[in-house]
């Protein structure tokens, strides 16, 4: 069997033959030689008996030893990788999806252990899955919940008032923070490619600006709270560049938040103290398309990783991040992002940059979209 890169291993061609097939080396042609070797066993040795005028009794007694320990080598032969089978179904049983049987047989047990084996790639395979829920969940959840508890902090402390705006930003966060348990927790429909796309156009400056302006009362709210499991930077000056200044896009602006916040969330991460991460968005090729570009002024990723930037819980090659109070995060924004970008059919990746990293990502309009 070959292995896949992230699933279950299936039988590579010529692997063996299926259930039922002929195959030179089944446990019916094995159980038919044994009869035929005990049928010329005894045959061989009365026909010796005969010319050597050797007691019949003597040459019964022969043959039964003879056929007794065929069998008994037939016997273990077959029934040996059943011990072993047991073992790793009792082990799978148990919660342990890593042992698997040997695949080194070529009759109905190699089928069986190749069935196993197949079995166990797809439960781990699904416990995986399911590690990854808990992580993206809490990932995508931290974000509104953050900067909701900052604008009740804030109220609560004096530092503002509870005031109309003050009290429309803590609602956009609650129905931001409810649009995303509706969507996590429906990965079947995720992971099917059937969650639907909100579309619709909207101006680029106003939206990004608001998200660029959540993205630091986030920061400013992880660093108020002291949490050591996610990044405080509060040095890094965000700006946004969008010309031409009227530019409009199509898209679902909750999955362009997740996008660009993301983007923004790795790019400070990694940013040096009082660095820099910028926001262009330019128009595409195509009507309503789009391009966004996030810039940081970091130790950038090297080619040879490029390929791997938006595989799940990749955390880079970089060993220490850069700036006060930042850790290593847990290598799921850019695998959203990703996810986010590939839903309105678009294309992301690392691009050429003289300094640090750049990610440009490419939206395709209104009439390439897919529905």
């Amino acid at each position: 069997m070959t292995p896949g890169p992230d699933g279950p291993r299936s039988p590579a061609p010529g692997a063996g033959a299926p259930w039922g097939g002929v195959r030179p080396f089944s446990i019916k042609t094995k159980l038919g030689a044994l009869v035929v070797i005990s049928v010329l066993i005894t045959t061989g040795l009365s026909m010796i008996a005969v010319h050597t005028k050797t007691e019949l009794r003597f040459i019964t007694v022969f043959s039964m030893i003879a056929t007794l320990l065929i069998t008994q080598f037939v016997a273990h032969s077959l029934t040996a990788p059943l011990g072993e089978m047991n073992t790793v179904a009792r082990s799978i049983s148990h919660g342990d999806y890593t042992r698997r049987v040997s695949e080194n047989r070529r009759d109905e047990l190699g089928d069986l252990a190749q069935t196993i084996n197949v079995m166990a790639d797809e439960l781990e395979a699904q416990d995986r899955h399911r590690k990854e829920l808990v992580a993206n969940v809490s990932h995508e959840l931290r974000t509104p919940i953050a900067g909701l508890r900052a604008v009740l902090e804030n109220v609560v402390d004096g530092i503002a008032e509870a005031d109309t705006e003050t009290m429309r930003t803590a609602l956009k966060q609650t129905e931001r923070l409810g649009r995303l348990v509706e969507t996590l927790l429906d990965l079947s429909r995720l992971d099917n490619g059937v969650v639907p796309l909100r579309r619709r156009r909207f101006e680029v400056w106003p939206y990004l600006s608001g998200v660029l302006k959540e993205a630091n009362m986030v920061a400013s709210a992880r660093a108020t709270m002291g949490s050591g499991g996610s990044h405080t930077r509060t040095d890094v000056h965000l700006h946004l560049d969008v010309t031409p200044p009227e530019l409009t896009a199509h898209a679902d602006p909750e999955r362009i938040h997740q996008v660009v916040a993301n983007l923004i969330d790795n790019a400070v991460k990694h940013s040096p103290p009082h660095g820099r991460v910028t926001v262009k968005a330019r128009r595409g090729a195509l009507p309503e398309s789009l391009e966004l570009e996030v810039l940081d002024e970091g130790p950038g990723i090297p080619r040879s990783e490029w390929h791997r930037v938006f595989e799940r819980f990749n955390r880079g090659a970089v060993r220490r991040p850069h700036g006060p109070g930042s850790d290593g995060g847990t290598g799921l924004g850019l695998a959203i992002a990703r996810w986010a970008v590939d839903l309105h059919g678009g294309r992301i990746g690392v691009a050429e940059s003289e300094r640090g990293c750049r990610i440009l990502i490419t939206l395709p309009g209104e009439s390439s979209v897919p529905s």
